[in-house]
């Protein structure tokens, strides 16, 4: 059996008016005090925790379809380095945007 991705576009600019009922929980939440907030179900994040931690570990970023003009040569090099070379060209282009970032 597939599944059919769904999308929906929102304009966060065009919301839908809140109803009373989300009003009032939004003004009771707003109330409430962060020491009556119930954590003991969610394990405290200690210093050993964020030592490991990986940035973007599950982020899968969008693809998009373009055309670029690339020096023959280059894609050539490219080429005979067996299939794949898409996704090298994404690799070296993902890998100098995040130095630049640095």
């Amino acid at each position: 059996m597939s599944k059919k991705a769904v999308k929906h576009k929102v304009d966060l600019t065009k919301l839908p008016p809140l109803t009373e009922k989300q009003k009032a929980e939004l003004a009771a939440l707003a109330e409430r005090a962060d020491k009556d907030i119930d954590y003991s179900d969610v394990p405290p994040l200690t210093a050993e925790f964020w030592k490991n931690a990986e940035r973007g570990k599950f982020y899968k970023p969008t693809k998009t379809s373009t055309t670029i003009r690339i020096d023959s040569d280059v894609l050539a090099w490219l080429r005979s380095q067996g299939k794949g070379y898409q996704s090298r060209i994404n690799a070296i282009l993902r890998r100098e945007m995040l130095e630049s970032l640095k």
